[in-house]
């Protein structure tokens, strides 16, 4: 405290000698020159003891400053001496407090003109924005400063401004980037004697070689830090020096200098962080020591207004107690009206309430019948669909002529096209209630989109559009995730673009933005020049039943349901989908994923198709319990193709007799049925026959009551309507099964 005393003791003699020197000469361009000199001496003072680590020097030379430029009445140098202070607190790890402080400066240069001081400030905001990872801003303050720096020819702070940018590329990624910023910066700051520079530059450098596990290099880089760390008494190059030294020796296996070198960082990490604290406590006190010093200067100023402050008052008091008399008659008058009113409140309010708890009860009443509904129609949906698309395979696979070809694959879509409406509307109402989960299996993403893009062609052909592809070759062959999810993204997406672009162009990129061990960060592009999205229109897009507009949809038909299941399964993924759209000129929609990267890329899926033997198929009895007719000649017939005796029960009563009196080497039971259901039927066979294999042929959505159809006895599912190949692979899987329970 003694020591702050003087200093504010010379201050203000600084101060006094100033305004006699003034009043004497009745001009006061000589002291605000010397009071600039000084604001500048004590700036220059602060950096250095800054870069050395001598915060209470650096807090007190700074306090000096700032009182001057708060005297001297010159905004400039108040911006340049908080850009000062900022440096201080991110140093002091207060990131928040030096945004703020850098703010304040920027403002004040950016009004006043002061492009040199404001390329400086621009520099550390950048450099504050890093720390606190805001990139976008970050990579945009210091292209700016770059561009004033150049433009002013400021080569004292060009190497600043690159080595900020290496580090805002090393921090996102890109090593390779930032050593390239880093060899850039070295010539400039090398002829300038720019220490404290350098060693920050070989320090960042080091940590990119790091990250490209260039062990050796790294340590010799490192080495030229520490050594102007040393030499120049820079207290945070030692101590990260340390950190990086560490680190390298336990990348070689030499564990014990590795923890010699992390307890010498952590050493000096501790004496950093207390100095911190220290000097928190200290700035608020030279705020609070320099506000009294400001009232003290403020009332010897006024002192001979004094009077005239004193009649005014006395006449202010008078008008200020009429004013306060009216106020108060005012006031009891409205305290009795707001009692009333209160009153009349509290009784509206408890109305609401009543009226808010019905609509909600009322709300999840529909949000159940909803779910109700939804199960019911696409059970009803899903049965006649089973028999357009069965019987359109059959009757594709019994050699049609050219022109039954034709219509039977025009069959064949519509009916793919309607079990897709079918999928998205419970797709939707899934992700909604939150019953989606992920898988996790290995895939090839190229080949994925290729076979997206395949599916897509004819469409994309149609509307006489191009389809680019752009895949990076440095993206892992081989990752984990969920590749039916992807897909579902990348139909929508792409098949949206299809739709709204005529004879043009539809562009499909993926690029990969950083790789780190096992994860594989990957950013996805669909942009096309089709109608494009009014401004308006881009903030509901992605809500269900949504288009462009009444004419689009007349137009282009759909249902809207593509973009809202895209948003949601990307926030499944912890994703989220992003749009820029010009109406006339196209839209871009992109979004990024991170995978796994893993080493079998060969679906389960195809593995399994492979190992099915249909000789194992050949003369198994099957026993279909189904109602439906169609539907029986369907099963029937696909059986049959294959070799497979084949029987047919009506219902769930005829079933279990027929179990009972024949041999079946395994059942295909549906569950909705006249009489007794199938999953009835099921638990009473299970009463005599343990052993023959039941699986659930049905069309009911299965979300909810898995559990429900192991519970009661059966072996396995399928859906209706399936692929054939799903079919065989279940059928085989369940045979085989008994083949070596029995053997």
């Amino acid at each position: 405290m003694p020591t702050q005393i003087k200093y504010y003791i010379s201050l203000l003699l600084l101060l006094w000698f100033s305004s006699v020197h003034a009043f004497q000469n009745n001009h006061q361009q000589k002291p605000l020159i010397t009071a600039k000199d000084s604001i500048e001496a004590f700036l220059k003072t602060a950096t250095e003891a800054i870069n050395t680590a001598q915060f209470e020097e650096a807090l007190k030379n700074i306090t000096l400053a700032k009182e001057l430029s708060y005297n001297s009445e010159d905004k400039l140098y108040s911006a340049k001496t908080s850009r000062v202070l900022a440096e201080l607190y991110l140093e002091l790890r207060d990131f928040k407090k030096a945004q703020e402080l850098i703010f304040r400066a920027t403002e004040i240069q950016n009004r006043e003109n002061d492009h040199i001081q404001l390329a400086h400030s621009l520099n550390l905001c950048g450099s504050i924005c890093v720390r606190l990872e805001e990139f976008e801003y970050a990579e945009r303050d210091l292209e700016q400063a770059e561009s004033i720096a150049e433009e002013y020819n400021l080569k004292e702070l060009i190497g600043s401004i690159k080595i900020n940018l290496g580090i805002l590329h090393l921090t996102q990624g890109n090593p390779e980037r930032a050593i390239t910023e880093f060899n850039r910066a070295l010539p400039t700051i090398n002829s300038l004697n720019q220490y404290y520079l350098k060693a920050k530059l070989y320090l960042n450098k080091s940590k990119a070689l790091l990250v490209l596990n260039d062990l050796d290099e790294a340590k010799k880089i490192n080495d030229l830090a520490m050594q102007i760390g040393d030499e120049k008494g820079f207290y945070e190059i030692r101590s990260e020096s340390h950190k990086i030294y560490s680190q390298i020796f336990e990348r070689k296996g030499a564990f014990k200098t590795s923890l010699l070198f992390l307890k010498a960082h952590q050493r000096f990490k501790d004496s950093l962080f207390n100095i911190s604290k220290e000097m928190i406590v200290q700035e608020a006190s030279a705020k609070i020591n320099l506000n009294e010093t400001n009232v003290l200067l403020e009332e010897l100023t006024e002192e001979n207004f004094k009077q005239q402050k004193s009649l005014k008052l006395n006449r202010l008091t008078t008008i200020l107690s009429i004013a306060l008399i009216t106020i108060l008659s005012l006031l009891t008058l409205s305290l009795y009206k707001n009692n009333n009113l209160r009153a009349r409140a509290n009784e509206l309010l408890q109305n609401k309430n009543t009226e808010l708890i019905i609509a909600k009860e009322n709300t999840e009443r529909a949000s159940e019948a909803k779910i109700q509904f939804l199960s019911t129609i696409t059970h009803e949906l899903r049965t006649p669909l089973y028999a357009v698309t069965g019987l359109t395979h059959l009757l594709l696979e019994e050699s049609p002529t050219p022109n039954q070809k034709e219509h039977l694959n025009s069959l064949k879509f519509s009916g793919e096209y309607l079990l897709s409406l079918i999928n998205n509307i419970l797709d939707l109402n899934k992700l909604e209630a939150k019953k989606v989960e992920l898988d996790n299996t290995s895939f090839n993403l190229k080949k994925r989109i290729n076979d997206v893009l395949i599916a897509l062609g004819k469409s994309a052909k149609d509307k006489n559009n191009k389809l680019h592809y752009q895949f990076d070759e440095k993206i892992p062959a081989k990752l984990m995730g969920d590749p039916l999810k992807i897909s579902q993204v990348l139909i929508n997406l792409i098949g949206n673009s299809i739709k709204f672009t005529q004879n043009g162009d539809i562009w499909i990129r993926v690029k990969l933005i950083n790789q780190a061990e096992d994860k594989a960060f990957l950013s996805f592009e669909i942009e096309d020049n089709g109608v494009g999205i009014s401004e308006k229109k881009q903030h509901t897009i992605f809500d269900n039943f949504i288009q462009g507009s009444v004419q689009i949809n007349r137009k282009f038909g759909g249902t809207g349901l593509g973009l809202s299941i895209v948003k949601n399964l990307l926030a499944l993924m912890e994703s989220d989908i992003k749009l820029k759209s010009t109406l006339g000129k196209g839209s871009l929609f992109y979004f990024d994923l991170n995978f796994e990267v893993f080493e079998n890329t060969t679906p389960k899926y195809i593995e399994e198709i492979k190992k099915v033997d249909y000789k194992v198929l050949t003369n198994k009895r099957i026993l279909v319990v189904e109602d439906n007719k169609i539907n029986q000649l369907i099963t029937r017939k696909i059986l049959e193709k294959n070799n497979i005796i084949c029987d047919v029960a009506d219902n769930g009563d005829i079933a279990v007799n027929k179990v009972k009196n024949e041999t079946f080497d395994l059942i295909l039971m549906d569950i909705h049925m006249p009489g007794i259901s199938g999953i009835e039927a099921t638990r009473l066979i299970r009463q005599f026959n343990v052993e023959i294999p039941i699986i659930a042929l049905t069309a009911v959505t299965l979300d909810d009551n898995l559990d429900d159809f192991y519970n009661n006895g059966f072996n396995d599912i399928i859906p209706k309507p399936y692929k054939t190949e799903e079919f065989f692979i279940k059928l085989h899987k369940a045979l085989t099964k008994e083949k070596q329970i029995s053997s």
